[in-house]
């Protein structure tokens, strides 16, 4: 499988990665900070909420997770002072695997994703819209098909389980999200900090930085030694934004 959990990579493993950042578009590189030191860090690297761009995120799911479980994650977004968006994401992917036709599509985009803990490469398509776009559909009650084109809805009917139509999909959600560019001048690279605030007062504060594949590992290792130098530990386990507000809106479901 594209995904593996190990923080040290064996000969197989990086083998595997060099292989899918060979046919992949671009890398992110990113990690979440622990809770005792999301302060120090926000201090450190000069993240300043009063900067951060607002996000409201609308994942549609349903209650059981059934896509979440098959490597299937729809979402929708608001963006402050920008138009609304959304993708229907597969993962893991092997790049290769997908069709030409789908490959040259403006709208997919093929990314491996790397962390501490391990990597995975998805198979993004996206569309942006209007800013009213959502709202439509949270407030207004219009379809959540709406917010979809028909190019996302052939790929999500490809790759969803059956039975599933993108129509009867339960909105899990909003959850608000911070999101601020940070240049250290030591790095030479912009990180994106994002903070999500969750409706139970937990939040994640993950860094990220884009990249082109063979950049990867060299930016992954002055990554860790900008974060080194400041103090900030990357070996503890590891968050995932997405499941978390997904489990979060499940059980909240599932309470009725």
């Amino acid at each position: 499988m594209p995904t593996k959990t190990s923080p040290r990579l064996n000969d197989d493993q990086l083998a595997e990665v060099f292989e899918l950042l060979r046919g992949a578009d671009s890398a992110e590189l990113k990690l979440t900070i622990p809770d005792a030191a999301q302060a120090a860090t926000v201090r450190a690297l000069g993240f300043d909420p009063l900067e951060a761009q607002i996000r409201q995120v609308f994942f549609f799911d349903t209650p059981d997770l059934e896509l979440n479980k098959a490597g299937v994650v729809v979402r929708a977004r608001r963006v402050q002072g920008k138009g609304n968006d959304s993708v229907v994401k597969l993962r893991p992917v092997v790049p290769d695997a997908l069709s030409p036709e789908l490959r040259l599509s403006e709208n997919l985009v093929v990314e491996v994703d790397a962390g501490p803990e391990g990597f995975v490469c998805s198979a993004s398509m996206k569309r942006a819209m209007g800013p009213d776009a959502v709202n439509d559909v949270v407030l207004r009650g219009k379809s959540v098909r709406s917010l979809f084109s028909k190019e996302q809805r052939t790929f999500y009917a490809e790759n969803a389980p059956d039975g599933i139509p993108l129509e009867s999909l339960q909105m899990l959600g909003p959850i608000f999200v911070l999101k601020a560019r940070i240049v250290p001048p030591e790095f030479k690279r912009r990180l994106v900090g994002e903070l999500w605030l969750y409706p139970d007062g937990s939040r994640i504060l993950e860094l990220s930085t884009k990249c082109t594949p063979g950049e990867a590992f060299q930016v992954a290792a002055e990554g860790r030694a900008l974060l080194r130098g400041h103090g900030i530990d990357v070996t503890e386990g590891q968050q995932t934004k997405t499941a978390t507000a997904l489990r979060y809106f499940a059980r909240k479901m599932a309470a009725g």
